[in-house]
């Protein structure tokens, strides 16, 4: 069994989305001893967001005329689509930064659409668990309803375009422990966070068939 995770936060050491998705990865491990991981870290790595216009184009581009540099940017797109179409299941880890997903995901999505093509349903029928966090609260009825602009957009394109049986959990709030004007959501918060790691540990067996 082969199991890809993404990790995108820019805090690799202090990072709240990381923590449920190796949540989720132990239990899938446990269930699989003998499987591989293959890692891809965008917070600590991340993709030249300046290839993905030349990848993009030489979509247009017939193969001959391409640039050293559009083969170049098609190949790194190439091997990206690989290693999700190589997986079993996958582990995706996308935190909410300015109400939207990071340049570093974005860079990592164009290059594998540019890849694989856009209708390409690279983890069809794969079970993929998506792992967000949250610095503030974004539930029905909060000030701040409507503004995660992030996980619908990481849900579409996991499960609409390529085609995941998803699953997705969510920690909000990761914010109050070190914003004194959320003091008084500490409780609250931390709440959220025993729900989301035994959500993500849940989430992990259904990921390993268990």
């Amino acid at each position: 069994m082969h199991l890809f995770r993404l990790d995108t936060s820019i805090m690799p050491g202090a990072s709240t989305s990381a923590e449920l998705a190796t949540a989720a990865e132990t239990e899938w491990s446990a269930a699989h001893p003998a499987g591989t991981v293959t890692r891809r870290d965008l917070g600590s790595a991340p993709l030249p967001g300046d290839l993905w216009a030349p990848a993009a184009l030489a979509a247009f581009t017939p193969e001959e005329q391409r640039t050293p540099e559009q083969r170049a940017a098609v190949g790194l797109g190439v091997e990206l689509a690989d290693e999700l179409r190589a997986a079993d299941a996958a582990i995706v880890a996308v935190p909410l930064y300015n109400w939207g997903v990071s340049q570093h995901f974005k860079t990592w999505v164009d290059l594998v659409v540019a890849g694989a093509g856009p209708t390409a349903e690279l983890l069809k029928d794969k079970p993929v668990l998506l792992v967000t966090s949250l610095g503030g609260g974004f539930a029905p009825g909060t000030p701040r309803e409507g503004w995660d602009h992030s996980t619908p957009y990481v849900e579409r394109i996991l499960r609409d375009v390529w085609g995941a049986d998803l699953t997705t959990v969510r920690r909000e709030l990761t914010l109050a422990a070190v914003n004194p004007a959320m003091a008084h959501l500490r409780d609250l918060a931390a709440e959220h966070h025993t729900r989301a790691l035994d959500a993500a540990r849940t989430a992990g067996k259904t990921l390993a068939g268990v």
